[in-house]
């Protein structure tokens, strides 16, 4: 095996530790924007103290879906992620499918995320530079940036995230602190915290603020992609998994509950319906000097750039995986022979992105703001639903070819985050209506769910067209870029007899040392097995 600098098809290990990885993930969730989106949408529903509750429930939730997604990060670490595990649990066809799914949401909330930044750099370009500017404006320059720091070193941008995600905790944190310290009527009330009792619980809100705050957590399940290039990428994925989801939970639970307090607990709800987004910046502007209000509204600006270069980051790695198993083209799992960055795969995200923000532009988009969150929300409609399916994936491949996981690891806690997750996902279709805002019968409620069923549709017909025609590449999906097909050793066959046909297989279901490498080089000695081993990873899965 050569050398990483002889070898184009390969992500540099050893660049990110599992801190690297989980800003990578804090990153992708953006924080202080679903602090200043979800939190106040879900006040003006009349949750009330539920909304942090709410925050709560869903990180005991993810945690046990990141005990069953540990387990395949440390089996497939890979850039493919939910699509790789999928794959070993459900099939090629289906995990191909759900690696377009994966590009098509990334794809949905990052120009959701777009259209976002642009009304949040309007109030400081105002103030600053008295300019009033495009939302197309503010877009193409964020875009610009993504565009050139989407090829730099990996430990590069870890670094980047890591200062971009510190300063937004931080200026959240200053502003959960000012409202816990000065809240309404000098001091903190059971009612900000609790209900008075379950009966006053709404349920059809509940469910609703369910669906509302696990949408709020797509971008968490993106260490997975960053694997190949971690130190340890059999436990770093895992581990900044479990740091992202908990300090995301805690930090919305906490900065959600504040509002509430500063506010008072009978105002909150009357007052998110008024005044939305700007909520969190009326409360600090009661508290702190102007400069920490602009300092947050900076920040908001960062941290969805910090956002978008997540995401642009994730969507270029599950294209390169996608391009060194040659599921699409080949050209796409180059890496750069200087940085040993996905470059082909990171121009070709940066181009499609340009595309659809030109189309947005010139189409003239009413509300920028509106649209980019209908957008965000449809984006993680499809991770929802990804997660759902990584979930049972989990469950069954962790049981068909156990490894030393525990039974909790293997089938507790993937059962119980399989049927948490797919309420949440029946919850979230069934309020879809109320989480974009529009009445019933809107074309929305069917046009989001029929377009993700399509995309993933296409996806699965594509892996059944490459089983048809290109066998070899369809037996490499989700293997990390190496078809390994192994031919059982056969008795000879009597003069006169024919011998036994061959059918190819995986060596392994799960290769100890399976590493990432260039399509074409020398695949690992694989033990010869007679047919019919390992029927879980068949080839005509």
């Amino acid at each position: 095996m050569g050398t990483p600098e002889d070898l184009p098809h390969t992500l540099v290990p050893g660049r990110l530790g599992a801190a690297a990885v989980t800003f990578f993930a804090l990153a992708a969730t953006a924080p202080i924007a679903v602090l200043i989106a979800v939190v106040p949408a879900a006040y003006a529903t009349g949750g009330g103290p539920l909304v942090p509750l709410a925050f709560v429930v869903l990180g005991v939730v993810l945690i046990l879906f990141t005990a069953g997604y540990s387990a395949m990060a440390r089996r497939a670490p890979f850039a493919g992620a939910l699509s790789t595990y999928v794959t070993r649990g459900l099939g090629r066809p289906a995990g191909t499918g759900a690696a377009w799914l994966a590009i098509a949401s990334y794809q949905a909330i990052q120009l959701g995320i777009y259209g976002l930044a642009g009304a949040a750099a309007a109030p400081l370009l105002r103030s600053w530079f008295d300019v009033r500017a495009d939302w197309w404006a503010v877009a193409a320059a964020c875009w610009l940036l993504v565009a050139l720091c989407g090829t730099i070193r990996a430990e590069i941008g870890g670094g980047l995230m890591a200062f971009l995600v510190l300063a937004e905790a931080a200026v959240a944190a200053g502003f959960t602190a000012a409202n816990a310290i000065d809240p309404a009527g000098g001091e903190l009330t059971r009612g900000s915290i609790l209900p008075a009792s379950l009966s006053e619980v709404d349920m059809p809100v509940l469910g609703m603020l369910l669906a509302m705050g696990v949408l709020a957590f797509a971008g968490f399940e993106t260490a997975g992609a960053y694997a190949e290039e971690s130190i340890r990428p059999r436990r770093d994925p895992g581990l900044a998994t479990y740091a992202a989801v908990a300090v995301f939970a805690v930090l919305l639970a906490a900065a959600s509950w504040s509002l509430s307090a500063a506010a008072g607990a009978d105002r909150i709800t009357g007052l998110a319906r008024d005044r939305g987004p700007e909520v969190l910046f009326d409360l600090a502007a009661e508290r702190l000097a102007p400069w920490a209000v602009t300092l947050g509204r900076l920040m908001l600006l960062t941290g969805l750039f910090a956002a978008l270069l997540a995401l642009h980051h994730t969507i270029a790695r599950y294209l390169f995986a996608l391009g060194r198993e040659r599921v699409l083209p080949a050209g796409l799992g180059r890496t750069s022979r200087r940085t040993r960055a996905p470059r082909a795969a990171s121009w070709t995200q940066s181009a499609v992105a340009a595309l659809l923000l030109a189309a947005a532009a010139a189409g003239g988009v009413a509300d920028p703001p509106l649209t980019g969150r209908r957008l965000v929300i449809a984006g993680g409609l499809g991770v929802l639903v990804l997660l759902t399916a990584t979930s049972v994936a989990a469950l069954l491949h962790l049981n068909r070819v156990p490894d030393g996981e525990g039974a909790w690891v293997r089938f507790t806690a993937p059962a119980l985050s399989t049927v948490a997750l797919g309420a949440l996902t029946f919850l979230a279709f069934r309020d879809l209506h109320e989480l974009f805002g529009v009445p019933g019968s809107s074309p929305l409620r069917w046009i989001v769910p029929t377009a993700a069923a399509a995309v993933a549709a296409l996806g699965v017909l594509h892996a059944l067209v490459l089983r048809g025609v290109r066998p070899v590449t369809y037996a490499g999906i989700g293997q990390g870029g190496v078809p390994v097909v192994v031919t059982p050793l056969a008795l000879p066959a009597a003069p006169g007899e024919y011998p036994p046909m061959a059918t190819p297989r995986e060596p392994h279901a799960h290769p100890p040392t399976a590493t990432p490498r260039e399509p074409g080089a020398h695949p690992p000695t694989a033990t010869p097995r007679e047919p019919g081993a390992h029927r879980p990873e068949r080839v005509n899965r």
